[in-house]
């Protein structure tokens, strides 16, 4: 079997070496570039073809993540795996919404290395334990509450525009609501000034973007 061909990107040079001298020390395994900044990496992945990119996140000028982003873009059959000191969650999910396939933190055994690169070269997703673990929590849990369309409005002006929205004018707005004229129109000049908007078209535009006034034909 051909060797999987791997580039390493870390900007610590012992670290480089380290997995370098691991690697070399492996059957079935070639190290074809070393990176020390995440531009490197892409420029390398692009020049190399490697099967496996070993991506630390921090890392000077282009981040890991961005990084991986642009080599996953350019290289489809490029494997990206993660190997990095940052176990948060923002982390995690930002490496994985960019493409990597597989994500360790730095203090993983070698065994667990070299299998990971294995597997990641084969197409498969790893996950190290403790990240494994925050993973499966976070897609067994409950969703998160929607965020609130229009926080800066009242709960009656949310309702104004949502009408508004549907292309009611203020007369009946104000039937509909068991308002006056006059009481609906203040609410329609306070919208417009929190939303920044000059017209009711705008104000209607921009509700029906964050889909109020579905309900109209």
């Amino acid at each position: 079997m051909e060797p999987i061909r791997v580039l390493v990107a870390d900007d610590h040079p012992q670290f480089r070496a380290g997995l370098r001298g691991l690697l070399a020390s492996r059957d079935g395994f070639e190290v074809v570039g070393e990176a020390a900044s995440g531009d490197e990496a892409v420029a390398g992945a692009i020049s190399a073809i490697p099967d496996v990119v070993i991506m630390d996140l921090h890392m000077p000028g282009l981040n890991g993540i961005h990084a991986t982003r642009r080599i996953v873009t350019s290289s489809p059959h490029t494997a990206v795996l993660v190997l990095t000191m940052f176990s948060d969650d923002d982390s995690l999910f930002a490496a994985m919404r960019a493409g990597a396939r597989g994500y360790l933190l730095k203090g993983a055994g070698q065994v667990e290395i070299v299998q990971s690169i294995q597997a990641v070269a084969r197409g498969e997703a790893v996950f190290g334990p403790a990240v494994a673990n925050r993973v499966l929590a976070y897609f067994s849990g409950p969703p998160p509450a929607p965020a609130e369309i229009f926080p800066q409005l009242t709960e009656r002006e949310r309702e104004v525009l949502e009408l508004l929205a549907e292309g009611e004018l203020n007369a009946t707005i104000a039937r509909r609501l068991g308002l006056s004229p006059k009481t609906v129109r203040n609410h329609v000049s306070n919208i417009f000034a929190k939303l920044q908007v000059a017209d009711r078209a705008q104000a209607a535009i921009r509700a029906r973007e964050a889909g109020l006034g579905k309900s109209s034909p």
